[in-house]
């Protein structure tokens, strides 16, 4: 996969792969057209052949990119719940820290107060870029050391922990899962297999005979529409990457709302 194309603002990727796509028609049908009809004409009825093959080769293609665009949209979908547990498991691990007597409730809030804030400010610029921060796996562990350090005195204390301690688990275990889904996209050789049918279209729009002005017009109108299916799969593939990705906002919800160290007040 060319991942550079996440880097391109995703109106300008729209508009260059409907260049792209158009062009590449345009171009046929101006250069090469004229050399199919010379050699095919003698064959009747070239456009209800051409036609019968575009509309066959139509449906299993356009099967394909509605599966995939279903696929990236599911796979999309699915990470956004991920990121949103993730949110909701530190929010409730904050509170659960609230619970605790001090000093293991200022120590334990301010290692959980770091780690949510790299979060937003590490590892979420390193996943869009399709890296690993190794930040946060150290101050995950730091909190957890905290954690375990933490003796209880009664009853309701160990309660306490022993919740604690489910929610931080539950909380890492989202975590490992957006982390391992940070490069989750659509194989390599799929992707040559949508570029291969998006060139056999173009080819069959080719072998159509009409007036010159018309055949641009339906083969550019053709490419087009397939173009923009093809982008709207480029756009959701990757949840992490691109403008059209998945953000922090709900973590840094969470932080601004929970975490956040009140401003010092000067006197």
């Amino acid at each position: 996969m060319f991942f550079w194309v996440y880097d391109i603002p995703t109106l300008t990727l729209a508009i260059l792969l409907a260049i792209l796509f158009v062009g590449v028609t345009w171009t046929g049908i101006i250069f090469i057209s004229p050399i199919l009809r010379v050699w095919l004409k003698s064959q009747e009825g070239i456009n209800d052949l051409a036609g019968y093959a575009l509309g066959a080769f139509g449906v299993f293609y356009g099967l394909l990119l509605g599966l995939l665009a279903v696929s990236t949209y599911q796979n999309a979908a699915d990470l956004e719940g991920i990121v949103a547990s993730e949110s909701a498991g530190l929010a409730a691990l904050w509170r659960d820290c609230d619970n605790y007597p001090e000093p293991a409730r200022t120590a334990l809030h301010d290692k959980l107060r770091v780690y949510t804030a790299n979060i937003v400010d590490g590892e979420w610029p390193a996943q869009r870029k399709g890296l690993m921060d190794p930040t946060g796996v150290k101050l995950a562990t730091d909190f957890q050391k905290t954690l375990s350090r933490f003796k209880p005195a009664d009853a309701s204390e160990e309660i306490l922990h022993a919740e604690t301690t489910a929610a931080y688990g539950r909380m890492v275990e989202h975590r490992s899962k957006r982390i391992q889904n940070t490069n989750a996209g659509i194989p390599t050789v799929m992707w040559w297999v949508v570029a291969t049918g998006a060139l056999v279209n173009s080819i069959l729009i080719l072998f159509f005979r009409m007036r010159f002005d018309v055949h641009l017009v339906i083969g550019g109108l053709l490419s087009f529409g397939v173009g923009m299916l093809i982008f709207l799969i480029v756009a959701m593939d990757y949840p992490f990457r691109g403008e059209v990705s998945i953000g922090p906002e709900r973590v840094k919800l969470v932080y601004d709302a929970l975490m956040k160290p009140a401003a010092a007040v000067v006197p």
